[in-house]
């Protein structure tokens, strides 16, 4: 069965991001895998996933975006 297509921006207050960052760093320095839950559904990501950062500018604004991603 294939996921449904999902595209979603969860705010979390900074309390929040930081807990889910550390669970991160930890799950990748272990080279285990990380599991979240964003908006009611749990993320498997597997230990194999590739991370990067991604900033992006615009004329009024900038974004940095922790990405992680892995073949379904």
């Amino acid at each position: 069965m294939k996921a449904k297509k999902r595209d979603i921006e969860k705010v979390y207050s900074t309390k929040e991001f930081i807990a889910k960052l550390r669970r991160l760093a930890d799950a990748l320095e272990s080279g285990k895998k990380f599991q979240i839950q964003i908006a009611g559904e749990r993320i498997n990501v597997p230990k194999e996933a590739i991370v990067n950062i991604e900033h992006e500018r615009s004329k009024d604004e900038e974004e940095i975006e922790f990405q992680i991603k892995w073949k379904s």
